[in-house]
């Protein structure tokens, strides 16, 4: 194993300089004297359907960067994993086999010395001293992780058709495993596998079946046991599912190493639902991506409410209706709030789709000359909704002790949520989208 040099243990965010990636949601910087690492900003900007940062809710970088501090300082910890592995050997819809698979490799490891992520701490905002371990007395939206080679595949050329070659992965030891990894304890309603499920015959919805390891037949708003997972490209210009197979020989990995990261994600997840389930959320599904350095594997990117999908059931009007609290509440706002101008994105989406220009080029060109409608503001009052949902998700973390108090106001989000709505009149429209 390589061991990389020694974390910075302070660093004034006054002195990072400019970025050198600038994204929707967060910016990341190197940090000086330490090109080992870099510095991560959380942001409040928000994007949905590809279309880029298009509103703000206040308060998110906080709770963004305090989510993704705590849960990666909890997946170092072996007392999570004493935790994970009695609520998988005490779960009495497992079954045995699958239980013995999961428990073994990774989780003994875990177990004895947590799990390697690559998240260092966080920032004080008033020392500047980078924390590890703990909550600093001063919280921030600056975090610092270890820095990995991101790898790209190159495309060649096939006889008139292209592949992406992957050999470089196999002739590397230290890199980002060019793979997301999703784990999923439920079907939801919006699911890409769900989509993906309906448009299939009987025969190959069988072997959709087959694949993912689920026993029956798909419906939306359902658990899952066990858990299962499923795995798309990284990068290459657009995310595809690729077979377990595939997986594999793109990885660069062993089979016995890939084998470890698939456990790794479903133990993860199981990290992620046990933190949830104490405030009352139900968790159905997130991603992950690893990183391998020589013989270690280890947790790495972001992790916060825009990477999994939380819900609760709340009553209205005689139906079960799924409130959501991250970024599936956003999109639904849009979708129902703004049909028009959500109209207007998939009909960007499909002109590019046909012309092979990009697609916010199409919808920006379309905007000015009054094809598509204008991108709205969010009312004040819904975005300050959301912000709510965040903070209470990451007072949990630094307050496990108020779980049951957070779980009622979360539920009361919930409620005004169906309020807003339906002051807005269209609570039918959300009836109409998540009853189950």
């Amino acid at each position: 194993m390589s061991f990389p040099p020694a974390p910075p243990t302070q660093i004034d965010p006054t002195t990072l300089g400019e970025p050198v990636y600038r994204g929707s949601v967060q910016y990341l910087y190197p940090v000086p004297d330490h090109p080992a690492y870099l510095v991560c900003q959380t942001t409040e900007a928000g994007s949905v359907f590809d279309v880029g940062s298009i509103f703000h809710i206040e308060g998110n970088d906080l709770s963004r960067a305090l989510f993704r501090h705590a849960m990666y300082t909890r997946l170092a910890q072996p007392a999570t994993w004493v935790r994970i592995k009695a609520a998988i050997e005490n779960d009495p819809h497992l079954d045995a086999a699958w239980k013995s698979a999961l428990l073994s490799g990774p989780l003994e490891t875990m177990l004895e010395s947590g799990a390697r992520t690559h998240h260092v701490g966080m920032i004080d905002a008033t020392t500047g001293t980078v924390v590890s371990g703990a909550m600093p007395d001063h919280p921030s939206t600056f975090n610092v992780v270890r820095r990995f080679p991101v790898m790209t595949p190159p495309q060649r050329p096939l006889l008139g058709s292209f592949v992406f070659d992957y050999a470089q992965f196999h002739q590397s030891d230290t890199y980002v495993i060019p793979l997301e990894y999703i784990v999923r304890f439920g079907i939801t309603s919006g699911s890409s596998i769900l989509r993906k499920y309906e448009s299939m015959s009987e025969a190959a919805r069988t072997a959709y079946q087959q694949e993912l390891g689920i026993a029956s037949a798909m419906e939306p708003w359902t658990m899952l046991t066990p858990p299962i997972f499923d795995l798309t490209s990284k990068y290459e210009p657009e995310d595809r599912n690729v077979s377990k197979q595939e997986a594999l020989l793109m990885s660069g990995l062993s089979g016995q190493h890939f084998l470890d990261t698939v456990k790794m994600a479903l133990l993860g997840g199981y990290a992620v639902k046990d933190t949830l389930d104490q405030i009352g959320l139900l968790l159905w599904d997130l991603k992950w991506e690893f990183a391998v350095d020589r013989e270690t594997l280890m947790f790495v990117d972001t992790i916060d409410a825009d990477s999994f999908r939380a819900t609760r059931f709340l009553e209205v009007d005689g139906h079960k209706l799924v409130i959501h609290y991250n970024k599936q509440a956003m999109r639904d706002y849009y979708r129902i709030i703004h049909a028009d101008w959500y109209a207007g994105v998939n009909a960007a989406k499909a002109e590019a789709k046909k012309t092979g220009q990009p697609f916010k080029q199409i919808l920006k060109a379309g905007q000015q000359n009054g094809l598509y409608p204008h991108t709205p503001a969010v009312e004040p009052e819904f975005l300050a909704l959301q912000g709510r949902k965040s903070e209470l998700i990451r007072r949990h973390l630094v307050e496990p002790d108020a779980a049951q108090e957070i779980s009622a106001q979360l539920e009361a989000c919930g409620h005004d949520e169906i309020a807003f709505y339906r002051a807005h009149n269209r609570l039918e429209a959300l009836i109409k989208v998540n009853a189950v």
